[in-house]
């Protein structure tokens, strides 16, 4: 932000978690870390991991390496590690216990029937999952199984070196990688490309290795939210050697501390989006005093009060993202939404700044529209790494909207209403704040969403009843049920298609899963809009609507009044079908 730095008595009223969240740069313990990955906080909790390694095919002889490799790193990073090859580990009450699920290079029907329902409602329910290698080659005759790992196996060549890039520096598994990273492994085909349903962090370069088969487009190494879960999943690690590699083991803990909820990323899938910065600066142009550094695609912050920014182009409706990394009680924002100048100070009294900060007051740190809106404190705690690690933010313009989301997390919603400044138009830039404020950015990333206007907004029409998707009682309260009726052009019958996938009504509540369940008649509801998968939906051109966290259809089963609406396995049915007058 622009501003000049806070008297010391101006700084009494920090919030005790950003204390903490600063001085966590204080606790890396070098001594006991894989090069290149800080250690947790001294004061996080423990955790418990379980590594499962039951194999009902080929066995690979490096999942006793594997395992040695995950005790080795729980024992530097803060948490315990059971192995086991006993699938009646699989009940509720032992699953409880770990903050993750470790499957090692299993293969085959490893899991019961009723194994297979406890651990998807351990995972659905807020438990981790890390797979690693033929893990990929693992219950294929389990739908959930499928989705939670991200793809299945198909083939292999032999073992060779070859070429994988990264394509997320942020994320704890990753910042500690270059662009490319070459190593000798057995390099996975997958029987489906999981982009589109995951957030990949590595892919291969299919024409530096012979047997490549997934047509230059290779993902090998990915996340992604599973309900109120997290999973992660790498397809290395098939020879010993790769359990004695400091770089694989430091992707390896930063998957494990991912899926355990210790460390946050935006694992949200991601594609469309144009590079404005991922090493190259053509484009930018420094505005004021100071100026930011670029080496190792990543800019570093350096005197101030400046600010850097993208003058090649103006953006409307859009989705910014970036990658950024604090170093100690520092400061930067970005600015977006201001007409083209030279001058840092217009370009906050014509725009709108996001802050990035360690330490302040509530409308003036992380996560706020500096001195307009603070953000939401408890989810933006919840979803921010401390310093020294990266965090990642989305900023959504639509129309005078801006929503900010910290590593997936919505933490800001605000709307201008200044006639003398518009977020559909302006240019984006990062600031240098001063001496002394160390901000790194990285992967700055856009994507144009279209028009000028916000979204249209209309009534859903249920093919076989003519009647419209509703909200029983015209409700507006988190829960209330969503059905069919007959059309009345009433609010809550208005339904807004957002660039996010989201269905929105009175505009801020979103159509939602119950509960992020996948089962065949799970109600569906409205509820304070969140970013999760449960309120993603995908529009189809044959009238169905997908819902992405569940990959079920939009159903009713009748076509009376207040029959109400669920998700359902997708069978073409006219019950399923809706249109958009």
């Amino acid at each position: 932000m622009l501003r000049h730095l806070t008297p010391a008595t101006g700084r009494d009223g920090k919030r005790s978690i950003l204390r903490r969240l600063s001085l966590a740069m204080a606790t890396f313990a070098a001594a006991t870390m894989i090069p290149g990955f800080a250690a947790a906080p001294a004061e996080a909790a423990a955790f418990k991991v379980l590594v499962f390694s039951k194999t009902a095919g080929f066995r690979h002889d490096s999942i006793p390496a594997g395992i040695q490799a995950i005790r080795d790193l729980g024992a530097a990073n803060d948490f315990t590690v059971d192995a086991t090859e006993d699938s009646n580990a699989f009940t509720a009450g032992n699953l409880a216990q770990y903050k993750a699920v470790v499957f090692l290079s299993t293969t085959g029907d490893v899991l019961n029937d009723t194994q297979q329902n406890a651990f998807q409602a351990y995972v659905d329910g807020g438990g981790g999952y890390v797979g690693v290698h033929s893990a990929a080659d693992t219950e294929y005759s389990w739908p959930y199984y499928g989705q939670l790992v991200g793809a299945w196996f198909n083939s292999h060549p032999a073992i060779q070196q070859a070429t994988v890039r990264t394509e997320d520096r942020a994320h704890a598994a990753t910042a500690h990688l270059g662009a490319n990273w070459t190593r000798t492994d057995e390099w996975y085909n997958y029987r489906t490309n999981p982009r589109s349903a995951v957030h990949v962090l590595q892919n291969l370069n299919e024409g530096s290795y012979s047997g490549g088969s997934m047509g230059g487009d290779h993902p090998i190494t990915w996340c992604h939210p599973q309900s109120s879960g997290r999973s992660f999943y790498t397809g290395m690690g098939h020879t010993i050697e790769s359990y004695a590699d400091g770089n694989f083991r430091t992707l390896l803990l930063g998957g494990i501390r991912y899926a355990s909820k210790a460390v946050n990323a935006d694992c949200r899938p991601e594609t469309g989006y144009t590079a404005l910065y991922n090493g190259s600066t053509t484009g930018w142009s420094q505005a004021g005093p100071g100026s930011f550094t670029n080496s190792d695609a990543t800019l570093t912050s350096q005197g101030g009060l400046g600010m850097l920014w993208y003058n090649a182009k103006e953006y409307r409706s859009y989705s910014l993202k970036l990658d950024w990394r604090l170093t100690g009680d520092s400061n930067s924002g970005v600015i977006v939404g201001f007409p083209a100048t030279s001058d840092p100070n217009a370009a906050m009294n014509t725009g709108y700044e996001v802050q990035i900060d360690a330490t302040d007051t509530a409308d003036k740190t992380t996560g706020a529209i500096y001195g307009f809106k603070a953000a939401d404190l408890a989810a933006r705690d919840a979803a921010l790494n401390p310093p020294g690690q990266w965090n990642t933010y989305e900023l959504l313009v639509e129309g005078e909207r801006l929503q900010v989301f910290l590593n997936g997390v919505k933490i800001n919603d605000f709307t201008n209403a200044d006639p003398v400044r518009s977020l559909q138009q302006g240019y984006i830039g990062i600031q240098n704040h001063g001496p002394g404020d160390v901000v790194a950015y990285r992967n700055i990333r856009v994507k144009e969403l279209g028009g000028t206007t916000p979204p249209s907004t209309t009534a859903i029409k249920g093919v076989a009843s003519g009647r419209c998707l509703d909200v029983n009682g015209a409700s507006q309260a988190n829960g209330a049920v969503t059905q069919i009726w007959d059309c009345n052009g009433q609010a809550n019958q208005q339904w807004t298609s957002t660039a996010s996938s989201e269905l929105r009504v009175y505009g801020g509540k979103c159509l939602d899963v119950n509960g992020g369940s996948t089962a065949d008649g799970t109600p569906v509801i409205i509820w304070d809009c969140n970013g999760q998968n449960n309120q993603k939906w995908r529009l189809n051109a044959d009238g169905t609507i997908t819902a992405v966290g569940a990959n079920k259809c939009l159903d009713v089963g009748g076509t009376a009044n207040g029959t109400r609406a669920q998700i359902w396995s997708c069978n073409g049915q006219n019950n399923q079908k809706w249109t958009r007058p």
